[in-house]
């Protein structure tokens, strides 16, 4: 090899290039964790309505590691998203040492089940609040097709101006409306708009002078619906012409 001037000139070359690629390796590195860029603010934008303060801090100052350069931005993106109240998160860099947060809330719709929310996305979250929000109850993984039926029902009541407090959809697939005013609706699992529908125009002519005292309402009919009345032995029907 020694009597290979080639050779030895391309390892040589080899060599220094190794050589100078760990030099400004070396330098990048140094430079990068200078404490000039060592991140001092974090900016939210905006004004959140539901998420904590507090929790916002916290997180800051026990789970942000790095400065401007060597901050995770995935990891940091997700911590936030982990906060109650908070749907997604974007988080940025902003020249020399300022990170930008911006943090999009959900906005609640229901109650889900009881026990978490969902939002108008139809998306259900853990969180807490003492908002009056009415009741979604469903099977896992139906909270979007409710939170549509919801829009669509509640849309259709607006002649009556009463408003859905409870909605549920049976693991056979049928829907059950409350209303404010207390009233139970039963549409079944087909032609439920329909269903409603008619009941919608019929409702101040018939069954207005007799909420009081009706129990619930069985929409479940080809041509009309029955309202239930407690201590009556006879189901009023009420048809509805084809």
């Amino acid at each position: 090899m020694w009597d290979k001037p080639q050779q030895l000139r391309m390892i040589s070359n080899a060599l220094f290039g190794i050589s100078f690629l760990l030099m400004l390796y070396g330098a990048l590195h140094y430079t990068l964790h200078l404490p000039i860029f060592a991140l001092r603010a974090v900016n939210v934008v905006g004004t959140p309505q539901h998420v904590d303060r507090a929790q916002i801090s916290a997180l800051i100052r026990n789970e942000l590691r790095g400065n401007f350069f060597t901050v995770d931005m995935v990891a940091t993106q997700q911590s936030f998203e982990k906060l109650p109240w908070v749907r997604t998160a974007q988080v940025r860099r902003q020249f020399p040492w300022q990170l930008e947060v911006t943090l999009e809330e959900h906005q609640p719709l229901a109650r889900w089940n009881g026990t978490e929310l969902v939002n108008t996305y139809g998306e259900v979250f853990q969180a807490h609040t003492d908002q009056a929000l009415p009741d979604f109850i469903g099977q896992p993984g139906t909270a979007a097709e409710v939170a549509k039926m919801y829009t669509v029902f509640a849309e259709q009541l607006i002649p009556l101006q009463q408003k859905i407090s409870q909605i549920s959809l049976s693991p056979r697939r049928a829907w059950q409306l409350r209303l404010n005013n207390g009233l139970l609706l039963k549409l079944g699992r087909e032609q439920s708009e329909q269903r409603l529908s008619r009941f919608v125009a019929v409702y101040p002519y018939s069954l207005a002078p007799l909420i009081q005292a009706v129990n619930y309402v069985d929409l479940r009919y080809r041509n009309g619906f029955a309202a239930y009345i407690p201590g009556e032995k006879n189901v009023t029907h009420h048809a509805v012409p084809s």
